[in-house]
């Protein structure tokens, strides 16, 4: 009988240990580390590719690279690396999955999928300020964690103010503190939107001052097309309306731009540019031709005094965007010998550098295939 009531014992003692090791590991938690060294200063580094990563970085104030996975946000620097290095800085949570990364200056705003919204010192990983939110959509950023960086799908920012939709609310934070601007319930269809360069949210069915909430009186009507966007559908350039009419956004009012009409046209470079077959043309607001460039290519954007094309070859071409004069080309190739046949998927393009997700040509569509992306380093960097 004692050595049953010892087996017994040592049974439930083993049941119980096995309870509390695995509530320590299932149970909620959150791991934060902060830097340890000073932020890196501005460093250009010579033009060209220059690494081949796994991962899509948000580029950081051109000094660090922000990576999101399905549980965890973190930075590394510098920007120039050409791998990934250690982590600066690192915030992860669970089980709560990350769905969506936006910066505004200094700051990086998380959204997680039980709600909660969490800003951190892009300088150094500190928490800023929390709030809470409701739940935002599980982790959909596959390998590279692309989709989750350059295009997050409930999280906006401009102007100072960080939006968040859910369902039929829209809810605008101030990036600063954190603090609840205002929030309200919006048409079907209203949380598929963008923000304009001027302070303003677009969707289907309205638009809203992003510090206000308020409706914008005189706005065209929709449905609009986005234009100009650098990341995030936020801070966008320009529009089309439900007409086909083109606008630029760099004020809450939005201006009429003839030149946008085209829908073959983007605001990048401060300027209306169009691609038509083999041509490149540059235009004036009015529709006024700046000037034409010959050769077939892709508009990629346009940091301060660079307009940025990709050619069939995957060839990199900056022309100056006020008289179309080319100012470099290079092959975007981190060497001589490097096939570079590949697709161009998801790009993000800062002042000084550029990430692009690489597709493989003929490759499946369907992200979690090992034929989807070009190599198993599908992320290529470069210094513009």
């Amino acid at each position: 009988m004692t050595r049953v009531l010892l087996r017994a014992s040592a049974a439930v003692l083993l049941l119980l240990a096995t309870v509390l090791v695995g509530w320590r590991i299932l149970k909620p938690a959150e791991v934060l580390a902060t830097a340890k060294t000073a932020y890196p200063p501005l460093v250009i580094a010579q033009r060209g590719a220059f690494a081949k990563i796994t991962v899509a970085p948000l580029i950081f104030q051109d000094r660090l690279r922000i990576y999101a996975a399905k549980h965890q946000v973190r930075a590394d620097d510098p920007i120039y690396a050409h791998g990934v290095n250690t982590t600066r800085w690192s915030l992860r949570r669970w089980p709560a999955q990350l769905s969506g990364v936006v910066t505004d200056d200094t700051t990086v705003i998380t959204q997680w999928s039980d709600g909660e919204l969490v800003a951190l010192d892009g300088r150094t990983g500190q928490i800023t300020w929390r709030a809470k939110g409701p739940d935002a959509p599980d982790y959909d950023g596959y390998r590279t964690g692309a989709a989750t960086v350059w295009d997050p799908p409930a999280l906006r920012v401009s102007s100072g103010t960080v939006l968040l939709t859910a369902g039929q609310q829209i809810i605008a934070y101030a990036v600063s503190t954190g603090a609840e601007r205002w929030r309200a319930t919006a048409p079907a269809g209203c949380t598929d939107g963008f923000t304009t360069a001027g302070g303003v949210y677009v969707c289907a069915t309205g638009s809203y001052d992003l510090n206000s909430g308020q409706p914008v009186a005189d706005w065209p009507t929709g449905p609009y097309t986005a234009v100009g966007c650098p990341v995030a559908t936020s801070n966008c350039l320009g529009f089309r309306d439900g007409t086909g009419k083109g606008w630029r956004t760099p004020l809450p009012k939005p201006r009429r731009t003839v030149a946008l009409d085209d829908p073959a046209t983007t605001v990048a470079a401060g300027i209306v540019v169009g691609v038509q077959g083999r041509v490149v043309t540059g235009y004036q607001d009015d529709g006024t031709k700046l000037w034409s460039w010959n050769g077939q290519a892709r508009v990629l954007g346009g940091p301060p005094g660079r307009l940025l094309l990709l050619t069939p070859k995957n060839d990199l071409v900056a022309l100056n965007p006020a008289t179309g004069i080319r100012q470099y080309r290079f092959r975007l190739g981190t060497s001589k010998l490097e096939k570079i046949n590949w697709n161009v998927g998801a790009v993000q393009v800062s002042e000084h550098y550029m990430a692009i997700e690489r597709l493989r040509k003929g490759g499946s569509k369907d992200q979690d295939s090992p034929t989807h992306y070009f190599t198993s380093s599908p992320v290529l960097l470069v210094s513009i």
